[in-house]
This record gives structure tokens, C-alpha cells and sequence, in this order.
């Protein structure tokens, strides 16, 4: 509805193969722990490019459903949970 009324959007995400199903109009891709679109709290330089690359996604994407990767890593090993137990999964 949003974007039918000529209001573009972009998802900020963390969680690629949920993304890739749904189909946002426009998705950037962070390979940060789930709650952490943004990266770690108060590295407001990694913060402020994360959230430039979004904002030029509304500007440059034209096909619907695209994922852009971006290049930023958390930088150690981080835990997913999974059932019961935690699996580990890197950077």
C-alpha cells in the first residue's frame, strides 16, 4: 500500500533468506546478528553508511524485490539460536 501510493521503501535486513522470500520492494543486506540492522550500539560511523546505503537503494533500485549486499562485517564470531541449542556463525 505504501508504495502504491508513490512512497518508496527499503528494508534494512538482517535475515536474508526471510527477505528473499517476502520480497521487500528494495532490501539492503547486513550480515549482522538478528536486532542489529545497524551494527554494534554507539559506532554511529558504521551506523551512518549503513543507513546512507539505504537511502541511495531508494534512489538507484529500480526492479522490485532487489537485495543489495553490503559490505559490512560485525567483526567476530556471532551466536544464532536455533531450537534449543546455539550455532555459531561468522562475520
Amino acid at each position: 500500500m505504501v508504495e502504491a501510493s508513490g512512497i518508496p521503501t527499503v528494508v534494512v535486513s538482517t535475515g536474508r533468506d526471510l527477505s528473499a522470500q517476502v520480497r521487500p520492494p528494495r532490501t539492503v543486506f547486513v550480515n549482522f546478528p538478528m536486532g542489529n540492522p545497524f551494527g554494534r550500539p554507539f559506532n554511529t560511523a558504521q551506523q551512518r553508511a549503513i543507513l546512507l546505503d539505504a537511502l541511495r537503494a531508494l534512489e538507484t533500485v529500480e526492479q522490485g524485490g532487489a537485495m543489495i549486499d553490503l559490505p559490512y562485517e560485525w567483526g567476530e564470531n556471532f551466536a544464532m539460536k536455533l531450537g534449543s541449542g546455539y550455532q555459531a556463525k561468522s562475520a
